[in-house]
C-alpha cells in the first residue's frame, strides 16, 4: 500500500512540475462564447453577434447537445511558434476559424478521424495559430456528446507536446497498474478458483477501459476508425464498469447472507445501468450520460453504506472495500470539483480519477490477498483444533475401550437372553398366526356347513323317500311273478291261463307299476348323481396340499367354490360365468380356492346387503389369459366399498361386518395368498354401484 501512496505523490509532484515548466501562466488570450442551439449558424453569421465573456483560460459548459462558438482573442505576446491545445479527449468535433484575407480559413479536429486534419497525433485537439498580421481573433466551433469541459492552453509547441507526453506517461503508469492487477489476479483465479478474483479482474478491466475512454486513449489506439464505438464508448464503458462492480461487491462482502436487503437495491441499480445503455444506443447520448452519472452516484453511496453496515457486524473485508472505495470516490470528487470550477485545472486534478482508481485496484487486490490469508489462517487454526480434538478423542477412546469391552460383554449376555426370549415370542406368534389362519378357514367352513348339509340332504332325502315305494312295488312284482308261475304250472287250458293272467295284470295295474318303478329309479339316480357332484366339489375345494405347487384347473376351482356356496346364493342373485380356455396353472390349489371362497362370500354379502332378498343381484365371474398370466375377475353390483376404507380392506382383523359375522382375516389371507403366487390384485369399487376384484397370477411359478 505504501508503494502506491508514494506513486500518487510522485504523480502529483511531477504534474505540478510539468505545469510550471511547460504551461505558462502568462495571459495570452481572453475567452468568450456563444450558444448555437440550432447548430446552423455559420462563421460569417456569428462574427457580429455578442459573445459572453469568461474569466480565466478554462470554459466548462457541462452536458449539452448544443453547438458552441468560442471566441479567442489572442494577445500580442503570442509567439509564432505557439500552438493551441484543448485539454479534452472526448470532444466530438472542433473547427478553428481564422481570418485569411477577406475570408476565414479553417482547421478541423474530428474524433471520427483522429488527426485527419492535423499533424498532431494525439487525442487532444491541437491547432496551429495564425500569424498575427490582420486579426488577433480566432473562433472555435465545438460540440460533444460528453462533458464540455474546455481548458485552453496557448504555449510553445515543445512545451505543449511535453505536457502531452506527461499525460501519456501518467496514463501509461495507470494502465500498467491495471494490467498488472489484471494478470496477477487472473493467475490467482485459475489457481484457487475463487469467484472473487474473476469478478475483480473483470471489474478493474472495465474501470481501466472507462478511464481510457474518458481520456480519449481508446479513440486514439483501440478503435480510431469506428465511429459508432467512438460515440458510444464513454457511456458503455461507464455502464459496464458499474454493472461489473456490483457482482464483485455482492460476492466479496457476501451480501446474500450479511445484508440480503441491499441485494435488491443493487439489482435495481443494475437495471438502471441497462436502461442507460439502451438510451445511449438509441442515440440520446446526453440523456444517457445524465442517467449513468446519477446512477453511478447511487451505486457508490449504496456500496459505502452497505460496506459500513457489514463492517459494523464484524466482517473485516468490508474495511478494505470502504477504504478502497473512499480513494476512488475521492478521485472522482476532485475531478468533479475541477469540472465545476471549485478546484483549479492542473495535472493532479485532471488525473485524480486515475490516481483514485489505481489505488482502489491495488487496495482491492490487497483485500483479496488478505481474504486468502484469512482463509489460510482459519484453515491452520481449524487443523490445529482438529489435531487437539483428535488427540483428546484418542485419549478418551483408550479410556472408554475398557469400559466398552465390559459393557459389550454385559450387553452380549443380555442380548443372548433377549434373543432367546424373542425367539420364543416369535415361535409363539408364528403358532398364533397359523392358528388364526386355521380359525379363519374353520370359520368359513363352519358358515358353509349348514348349507352343504342342506345341499347333500336334499338328494339323500329324495333317495330315501323313494326307497319305501320302490320296495312296495318290488314286492308287488315278486307277488305277480309268483301268481303267474302258479297259473303257468296249473293244468288249466291255455285260454284259461291267459284269461287269469290278464285279469291279474289288470287287478295289479302292472303298466302303472312299471312307470312308477322307472320314475322312482330315475329320481334315485339323479339324487345319487347330485350327491356325488357335491362330494366331488368338496373334495376339489378342500385340498390339503398347502405347501406344494401343483397344476390345477382354475375354472374347475371356481365351479367347485360356487357349488359349495350354492346354498347361500339366493334366488334373487344371478350368477354369470364367462370362462376362457385357461391352461393348467402352477399354483397352490387349496389356497386359491380359499381366495375364491372369501371374495365370492363377500360379494354375496354385499349383494344381500343391498337387495335384501329381492331380485337384481348379479355376480359375474370371468377368466382370461394374457401372455403368461391368467386373470380372474369377480364382480358384483352390491353396496361397494367406501373410499375412506378402500386402503384398509387387506389389513388383518379389519372388517365392516357385524360382530360374529366375520373375523377380519379373510381379505388379509387373500392378499398374502396372491403375493405368495407372485401375482397382483386390483380393486375397483364405487359406493352403491358394486365392487370388482381382478386377480392376476402367473401360469408358471419361477422358484428362487
Amino acid at each position: 500500500m505504501k508503494a502506491f501512496l508514494l506513486l500518487a505523490i510522485v504523480l502529483i509532484l511531477s504534474g505540478l512540475r510539468a505545469e510550471g515548466q511547460g504551461l505558462s501562466n502568462e495571459p495570452k488570450f481572453r475567452l468568450s462564447y456563444l450558444v448555437d442551439s440550432s447548430g446552423r449558424l455559420t462563421i460569417d453569421e456569428i462574427t457580429n453577434q455578442k459573445f459572453e465573456s469568461v474569466s480565466g483560460r478554462r470554459l466548462n459548459l457541462g452536458l449539452s447537445s448544443a453547438v458552441y462558438w468560442i471566441k479567442i482573442e489572442l494577445s500580442k505576446s503570442v509567439h509564432p511558434s505557439d500552438i493551441l491545445k484543448i485539454f479534452n479527449g472526448t470532444l466530438t468535433k472542433v473547427i478553428l476559424y481564422s481570418k485569411e484575407g477577406d475570408s476565414y480559413g479553417s482547421q478541423r479536429f474530428s474524433i471520427e478521424k483522429v488527426g485527419e486534419f492535423s499533424s498532431y497525433k494525439t487525442q487532444y485537439p491541437i491547432f496551429d495559430l495564425p500569424v498575427l498580421t490582420q486579426s488577433s481573433v480566432v473562433y472555435l466551433q465545438v460540440w460533444s456528446h460528453n462533458v464540455l469541459d474546455l481548458p485552453f492552453y496557448v504555449n510553445d509547441r515543445s512545451h505543449i507536446m511535453k505536457s502531452v507526453s506527461f499525460d501519456f506517461l501518467y496514463f501509461g503508469i495507470y494502465a500498467g497498474i491495471i494490467l498488472v492487477m489484471f494478470f496477477y489476479n487472473s493467475f490467482l483465479y485459475f489457481s484457487v478458483k475463487d469467484k472473487n478474483y474473476l469478478y475483480y479482474v473483470i471489474y478493474i478491466l472495465m474501470v481501466g477501459l472507462a478511464q481510457a475512454c474518458l481520456k480519449g486513449y481508446s479513440t486514439l489506439f483501440l478503435w480510431p476508425n469506428n465511429e459508432w464505438l467512438i460515440r458510444q464508448s464513454v457511456n458503455l464503458s461507464i455502464a459496464m464498469s458499474g454493472i461489473f462492480a456490483i457482482p464483485f461487491v455482492v460476492n466479496f462482502l457476501n451480501i446474500r447472507q450479511n445484508a440480503p436487503k441491499f441485494l435488491y437495491v443493487l439489482l435495481a441499480l443494475v437495471v438502471i445501468y441497462l436502461i442507460g445503455i439502451f438510451i445511449s444506443v438509441s442515440g440520446n447520448y446526453i440523456l444517457a450520460q445524465q442517467v449513468l452519472q446519477i446512477n453511478a452516484s447511487l451505486v457508490s453511496i449504496t456500496i459505502l453504506v452497505c460496506g459500513g453496515y457489514i463492517f459494523s457486524q464484524g466482517y473485516r473485508p468490508a474495511l478494505f472495500l470502504i477504504v478502497s472505495w473512499f480513494f476512488f470516490l475521492s478521485g472522482v470528487m476532485i475531478y468533479i470539483l475541477k469540472d465545476v470550477g471549485v478546484l483549479s485545472f492542473n495535472i493532479f486534478t485532471n488525473n485524480s480519477i486515475l490516481i483514485g482508481s489505481g489505488l482502489e485496484a491495488a487496495l482491492l487486490s490487497f483485500a483479496l490477498a488478505d481474504k486468502i490469508n484469512t482463509y489460510k489462517k482459519e484453515k491452520e487454526e481449524s487443523q490445529t483444533q482438529a489435531l487437539l480434538i483428535s488427540k483428546e478423542n484418542e485419549k478418551l477412546i483408550r479410556e472408554q475401550n475398557m469400559v466398552l469391552e465390559q459393557r459389550v460383554e454385559e450387553r452380549t449376555h443380555a442380548l443372548k437372553e433377549s434373543n432367546e426370549s424373542l425367539q420364543m415370542t416369535l415361535d409363539h406368534l408364528k403358532e398364533t398366526q397359523a392358528q388364526l389362519i386355521e380359525a379363519e378357514k374353520m370359520a368359513s367352513l363352519g358358515q358353509l356347513t349348514a348349507g352343504v348339509a342342506h345341499e347333500i340332504n336334499n338328494p339323500i332325502n329324495f333317495v330315501t323317500s323313494n326307497v319305501g315305494p320302490l320296495k312296495r312295488d318290488i314286492r308287488i312284482v315278486w307277488d305277480a311273478m309268483d301268481a303267474i308261475q302258479r297259473v303257468a304250472l296249473s293244468d288249466l287250458p291255455v285260454e284259461e291261463k291267459e284269461h287269469q293272467i290278464n285279469r291279474y295284470r289288470e287287478e295289479q295295474d302292472i303298466e302303472y307299476l312299471k312307470t312308477e318303478i322307472d320314475f322312482l329309479l330315475r329320481g334315485m339316480h339323479e339324487g345319487a348323481n347330485r350327491t356325488a357332484e357335491i362330494v366331488k366339489s368338496l373334495r376339489i375345494f378342500s385340498r390339503v396340499d398347502e405347501d406344494s405347487l401343483k397344476f390345477a384347473d382354475i375354472n374347475e376351482g371356481l365351479d367347485s367354490t360356487l357349488v359349495i356356496l350354492n346354498s347361500v346364493i339366493r334366488d334373487g342373485i344371478h350368477v354369470n360365468k364367462q370362462y376362457a380356455e385357461v391352461p393348467l396353472v402352477e399354483c397352490y390349489p387349496g389356497k386359491l380356492n380359499q381366495v375364491f371362497l372369501n371374495i365370492i362370500t363377500n360379494a354375496i354379502y354385499a349383494i344381500n346387503k343391498k337387495f335384501d332378498g329381492s331380485t337384481g343381484g348379479i355376480l359375474e365371474i370371468r377368466t382370461a389369459v394374457t401372455g403368461d398370466t391368467v386373470s380372474i375377475s369377480i364382480q358384483d353390483n352390491g353396496m361397494g366399498i367406501p373410499d375412506d376404507i378402500k386402503d384398509k380392506i387387506f389389513e388383518p382383523f379389519f372388517t365392516t361386518k357385524e360382530v360374529g359375522e366375520g373375523t377380519g382375516l379373510g381379505m388379509s389371507i387373500v392378499y398374502n395368498t396372491i403375493k405368495k403366487h407372485k401375482g397382483e390384485i386390483k380393486v375397483e369399487s364405487q359406493t352403491g354401484q358394486g365392487t370388482k376384484f381382478v386377480l392376476m397370477i402367473p401360469l408358471m411359478q419361477q422358484i428362487g
